[in-house]
């Protein structure tokens, strides 16, 4: 009797928690509240109203930047055809410094998490250096770079002595200085992924490897690296999205010219210049919808499906 007693108590016993769960839930939606509208205001509502500009159509006769709603969907279609190059460059572009940063990237994240992880005061003034970057402004370490590039600068004057670069050659304005910008500039946003996965990898997989008689490089290739994949991804997302839409590098202002132009730059040109509004939503949002598409078939393929 006294166990079938405990049998009929116990049910009532565990629903006791899940009906106080179910009364708590209304406080999270509470909580959530906040950013919700946040998101409402200032990212679903700027997009809705995105996509309502680029189908606008000037008025007849109206004074420039002067827009009616309307449904003309040829706006894609002219900018797709009149900026194609720019598309196509600001892909390729992001694609190489996204390349470049991951080549770069790994070895530093892979010494500061894994080499001096016995050093704790070493790594830490290791991640200082790796992020000391953003203590100053995008701009000026632009700029910075653009003198160092400069025709009359040290680097290049260097380079024309020992005769690596022909005498007439140059650095600024080239797809050179744009690509090593964007690479120099998101090295850090593909590190740091890489660090924090590798900087929880368990080293006694890797003496594991060591035990069974494998090489460094096989102990790498076989432990280390496949343990590190979801850092990769996120260090290849974090990198090629923003540099995608980056139009600060490409600028003729900066690092740039208008034969390194990107879909920012054209954006930018659209938006605020020749207040084309239409057109420059319609780049937006074919960007934006470009890197979703891109972004998911890479990370479905790479089988990360959770980072989505």
């Amino acid at each position: 009797m006294a166990f079938g007693a405990f049998q009929t108590a116990a049910p009532a016993g565990t629903q006791a928690p899940v009906a106080q769960v179910q009364r708590k839930s209304p406080v999270a939606l509470w909580l959530l509240l906040p950013g919700i509208l946040y998101l409402i205001l200032f990212f679903v509502t700027p997009l809705f109203s995105l996509v309502i500009t680029s189908f606008q159509a000037p008025v007849p006769g109206g004074f420039l930047g002067e827009f009616q709603n309307s449904f003309r969907w040829e706006n894609y279609v002219e900018v797709v055809s009149t900026y194609f190059s720019h598309i196509s460059r600001s892909f390729i572009y992001a694609t190489l410094a996204t390349i470049f940063a991951l080549l770069l990237g790994y070895p530093i994240a892979y010494v500061i998490g894994v080499k001096l992880r016995k050093y704790p005061l070493l790594q830490a003034l290791s991640l200082v250096l790796l992020i000391a970057p953003f203590f100053i402004s995008f701009l000026l370490r632009t700029l910075a770079w653009k003198q160092i590039f400069s025709d009359e600068g040290f680097f290049v004057g260097v380079l024309k002595t020992f005769q690596l670069i022909p005498s007439d050659a140059y650095l600024t304005g080239t797809p050179f200085s744009v690509v090593f910008g964007l690479t120099y500039m998101f090295l850090p946003f593909m590190a740091l992924p890489i660090y924090t996965t590798l900087e929880k990898l368990d080293l006694r997989y890797v003496e594991a490897g060591g035990d069974l008689y494998a090489n460094p490089f096989t102990v790498f290739r076989t432990v280390t690296l496949p343990l590190s994949i979801p850092g990769v991804i996120s260090g290849t997302l974090l990198t090629f999205i923003p540099a995608t839409g980056d139009y600060i590098n490409a600028s003729r202002d900066f690092l740039g010219s208008t034969d390194t132009a990107m879909m920012g730059n054209v954006i930018e040109a659209n938006f605020l210049v020749l207040q084309n509004f239409p057109a420059a939503a319609a780049l937006s949002l074919i960007l934006m919808m470009s890197i979703l598409i891109l972004v998911s078939a890479y990370v479905r393929r790479s089988g990360t499906d959770d980072l989505l």
